[in-house]
């Protein structure tokens, strides 16, 4: 791992956590972005590496987010377990989907945006078990192990924090695996690598699990910082739509890239955009992306990277 990884990773440890333990509501937003990015990585990993966009994350999220929360609440599952818990459930759920496989570009992605009706409807119709449109409330928080870290109140950024990074590890293990350069080279040529004898099916079907099991995740962590779920809530379609934005906003071939647009992009639609717009902030949040998509289309990180190696060069 290079330098300045390290560097931003001790950064957003140690010294981002002595500024946000005073001020609540930047540390709640801050938290916010995490889970916006938790969902950005694996829909980048889903999109670059399975050459698969997606509509339709916001389906992954609320299952795992409903699991967690009822997996705690009616069986009596640790948190910390029940977490991990609701992305295998997601990524269980997530086998429905696998004939849509057989669809490419924006009909995939219309399939998995229906895919995210379906059960955001069932949601709301299986009252006995979710609670339907009233949702649940009381959800267990996290335990005190997480809360009561060396800065009090900050458990939740910690957590979430290390799980987006988990995240960003297995991302970057699977491009750098045998698996990512066979799935990489399937998007010059599909036929050419089933010739040699890759499973194209079978590797997206890989990709298709694990985006589901890390969004699923990051949905039932989510669940326990807020304490409530609701159909409209845990299904919505901004699930779907900010971390597509964040992750081409960062640039999502890369993988830090995901993690870094969705904290920069929401902390300022946030604190900046909202306070001038109240109610058409996403206007100019629009405005923003289409300037990134057309002056700088690798994204952010990219950007910064080009006139680094500008200045190093002059």
């Amino acid at each position: 791992m290079k330098k300045y990884s390290w560097a931003a990773i001790a950064l957003l440890y140690l010294v981002v956590p002595f500024f946000l333990k005073d001020n609540s509501y930047i540390l709640s937003l801050t938290v916010s972005s995490l889970i916006v990015a938790g969902i950005a990585v694996p829909w980048a990993l889903l999109g670059n590496l399975g050459g698969m966009v997606s509509f339709g994350h916001a389906a992954f999220f609320g299952l795992g987010a409903y699991a967690s929360a009822l997996l705690s609440m009616k069986v009596g599952l640790p948190v910390l377990l029940a977490i991990p818990a609701g992305g295998l459930f997601a990524c269980i759920a997530s086998l429905a989907m696998l004939p849509a496989l057989r669809l490419s570009g924006p009909y995939f992605a219309l399939a998995i945006l229906a895919y995210a009706h379906i059960f955001k409807i069932l949601a709301t119709e299986m009252s006995s078990v979710t609670g339907g449109s009233a949702g649940i409330s009381s959800i267990p928080g996290l335990p005190d192990l997480v809360k009561a870290d060396f800065v009090s109140g900050l458990g939740p950024y910690f957590l979430g924090l290390s799980i987006v990074l988990l995240f960003c590890v297995i991302y970057a293990w699977v491009r750098r695996s045998h698996y990512g350069i066979a799935l990489r080279a399937m998007h010059e040529s599909e036929d050419a690598t089933r010739v040699v004898g890759v499973n194209s099916v079978l590797l997206k079907s890989w990709m298709l699990l694990l985006s589901a099991f890390m969004t699923g995740t990051i949905g039932a962590f989510n669940a326990h910082v807020i304490n409530f779920l609701e159909p409209d809530y845990a299904f919505n379609s901004s699930w779907s739509v900010l971390p597509i934005v964040a992750a081409i906003f960062g640039g999502y071939r890369t993988i830090t890239g995901p993690m870094v647009g969705a904290i920069v992009i929401y902390l300022v639609d946030q604190l900046i955009f909202k306070e001038v717009l109240s109610s058409g902030h996403q206007i100019v949040l629009g405005v923003v992306l289409a300037a990134m998509i057309l002056f700088a289309p690798d994204g952010l990180l990219s950007l910064f990277r080009k006139r680094n190696a500008g200045g190093q060069h002059a």
